[in-house]
């Protein structure tokens, strides 16, 4: 199964299971600035144990390798497990949101974008930028993702609450790089 054609069965999953959702990630990063090739897709979710049958029964084997374990794991320490495509080895990493003021924040914040026909909810370009940031720092300094939230930024310059970027880089203490984006950056305005 395509990449996108896996996005596109997990989004009508999680909305006929009335599970609430965001796309984030490289996902995400290319949808509104620089598409990339990208081996996951990342969707925050919000799940308690009654939505683990329903989806397992919508990700069933053979065609999707996907463990109830770690679905309970993932609830009880608020952390992520993931569903793969046993064809294509493409995958779905979903994070459960957590009790975080930035990842209560940027959930609430989500919007909906209409992408192949589908309507999905989809992190804000800001969330997005601060994210990928984030995930630069956490992983030591990443330029992909770093490069990511610079394309994000760049495109979307005009429409960006740079007020939002400004109290949320502190907040999360990544100022140094969020200072070295704005410096690199090269907005189309």
């Amino acid at each position: 199964m395509l990449q996108s054609e896996l996005l596109i069965k997990a989004v009508n999953i999680l909305n006929q299971a009335k599970i609430k959702y965001m796309l984030t990630g490289s996902v995400a990063s290319s949808l509104q600035g620089e598409p990339r090739a990208t081996h996951d897709i990342d969707i925050l979710i919000n799940i308690d144990h009654t939505y683990i049958t329903p989806l397992l029964n919508a990700f069933t084997p053979p065609e999707f390798y996907i463990s109830e374990e770690a679905i309970h794991d993932a609830i009880n320490f608020n952390s992520m497990f993931n569903v793969i495509d046993t064809t294509s080895a493409n995958k779905i990493d979903f994070w459960l949101i957590t009790a975080e003021p930035f990842d209560r924040s940027r959930f609430k914040r989500k919007q909906e974008e209409h992408i192949a026909g589908l309507t999905m909810n989809v992190s804000t370009p800001e969330d997005t930028i601060l994210m990928k940031l984030k995930w630069a720092k956490l992983s030591g300094g990443s330029e992909k993702q770093f490069t990511d939230a610079l394309r994000v930024y760049e495109l979307q310059f005009n429409i960006l609450d740079l007020n939002y970027l400004e109290s949320w880089a502190t907040k999360l203490e990544i100022v140094e790089t969020w200072d070295r984006l704005k410096h690199e950056a090269q907005p189309l305005i």
